[in-house]
């Protein structure tokens, strides 16, 4: 997996509507979030939130969870999460957005 294209997926993930046709589960965000900084930063590097912040910790037990993966291993899951998700939704936006990563 390339660089390159771990960015083109990244940009494209960030650039989704909000009332797109386009919509990551709570679940798939959170897929997206842990790969993303495991591929950026790395295993993580802060203290868990505190028990009030649930979103805090929702993304950081979701990063911790895959702590240890290799920045390459971290692109390509990131990649083929996005894949899935383009797959599985039938407008012409989907498929724009996957013929747009898969040239990357």
């Amino acid at each position: 997996m390339s660089k390159a294209k771990f960015d083109k997926a990244v940009a494209l993930v960030q650039g989704l509507p909000k009332e797109g046709p386009i919509k990551p589960s709570t679940d798939d965000q959170l897929y997206f979030y842990k790969y993303f900084k495991q591929a950026t930063v790395g295993d993580v590097n802060t203290s868990r939130p505190g028990m009030l912040d649930f979103t805090g910790k929702a993304k950081w037990d979701a990063w911790e969870s895959v702590k240890g993966t290799s920045q390459e291993d971290a692109w390509s899951k990131y990649v083929e999460k996005l894949i899935e998700v383009l797959k599985a939704v039938d407008h012409d936006t989907a498929r724009s957005a996957l013929a747009e990563l898969e040239a990357a």
